[in-house]
């Protein structure tokens, strides 16, 4: 199945057993490639090459401080992307945590780890910006 033929599906397909093959598929593959960025990074930080120009030393440890960070968020997408696996294993991926109405499948294709709907989410980062302004 490709993305197209997704987007041609009518609504009343919404989640059914191909769509949710496709997006576990797009999950199983995506988790693979953070994998593997996590093997690389987690190398790149064990190399304890020891430098002595300063200049040397600073690129370095910026560079591990960079590494250190890409980690980390590389470690949230790979948690986000198994609760996307355990949503479809229970049958809620695709719907809104918050509302409960569908994601839709546009949304999913550009995110298969979303767990909101559009309106929430904008609504949440309205909010957001709305807070961040106040204080």
């Amino acid at each position: 199945m490709t993305k197209d033929d997704l987007r041609a599906m009518p609504e009343t397909d919404y989640m059914n057993a191909a769509q949710l093959a496709f997006f576990r598929q797009t999950l199983l593959m995506l988790r693979e490639e953070v994998l593997m960025r996590e093997r690389e990074i987690r190398e790149r930080l064990n190399d304890s090459t020891t430098l002595a120009d300063p200049g040397d030393r600073a690129l370095a440890e910026e560079s591990r401080w960079l590494d250190l960070r890409l980690r980390d968020r590389e470690a949230r997408l790979r948690d986000k992307i198994e609760a996307s696996l355990r949503l479809i294993r229970d049958g809620d991926y695709g719907w809104c945590e918050i509302s409960g109405e569908a994601i839709g499948i546009e949304r999913l294709l550009a995110r298969p780890t979303a767990t909101t709907c559009a309106d929430v989410k904008t609504d949440a980062e309205f909010r957001e910006r709305a807070y961040r302004r106040v204080r």
